[in-house]
């Protein structure tokens, strides 16, 4: 429809994987949907030239690429954000690697999902990230939570003290990975009600997105 083509021409978008192949269709995808893709690098440093050339609105990289083994992945969306504070980045990978996930939301990542992921949720991902919001899918979730409780650390029940009993019921539910429609549904109520208590959520927090709330249940084992 011509409303959604106007709506997305204005993403710009950088691509960082190492697999031609898949890099060359989702570009032709994003751009099937009107979302503009500035660049295209088969490595990390020739990616990190094209962030702070274009400064995207996205960068979608992949974090199981080699030169992003152990902590490379922290240091490069760092260098990121340090060349495009603007510029947000999502995560797309082919496995939900626990140390991965946790990493790149410790940074700042605003998405994390899987190559596998139908294309809705890939197209849903880059234009949350653009719009500076926050996607995590119920498989990438659950790693993550499993990862935070292995490493423990639990920051006592601040959260409970500070949320209403309907605000944690929320945060659980976007902690499990659902989305805005997902938790409407499971607690029957509206949309709008739902952004009205992540808002008021993220706000109580002191956090800026959906995923460091997500955390941050995990982290004080209200999920």
């Amino acid at each position: 429809m011509p409303g959604t083509a106007l709506q997305t021409c204005r993403i710009t978008v950088v691509l960082i994987d190492c697999h031609v192949l898949f890099r060359s269709g989702l570009r032709r995808l994003l751009e099937h949907h009107g979302i503009v893709v500035v660049g295209e690098a088969l490595s990390v440093e020739a990616g990190l030239r094209l962030v702070a050339r274009h400064a995207p609105d996205v960068v979608v990289v992949d974090p199981g690429m080699p030169e992003l083994r152990d902590l490379a992945v922290i240091q490069t969306i760092r260098r990121m954000k340090a060349s495009a504070p603007r510029t947000h980045v999502l995560a797309l990978s082919r496995t939900t690697d626990g140390h991965d996930v946790v990493d790149v939301v410790r940074v700042g990542g605003s998405c994390y999902l899987l190559k596998d992921a139908p294309v809705e949720t890939i197209l849903a991902g880059v234009r949350a990230a653009a719009a500076g919001e926050a996607l995590i899918t119920p498989k990438v979730a659950t790693a993550l939570v499993r990862r935070l409780r292995a490493g423990g650390g639990g920051e006592g029940p601040l959260a409970s003290s500070l949320l209403s009993e309907r605000e944690q019921e929320v945060l659980r539910l976007l902690a499990a990975g659902l989305d805005n429609d997902g938790i409407a549904n499971e607690l029957f109520i509206s949309r709008h009600t739902v952004k009205n208590h992540i808002s008021s959520i993220l706000d109580k927090l002191d956090v800026t997105n959906r995923v460091q709330a997500a955390v941050r249940a995990v982290r004080e084992a209200l999920v």
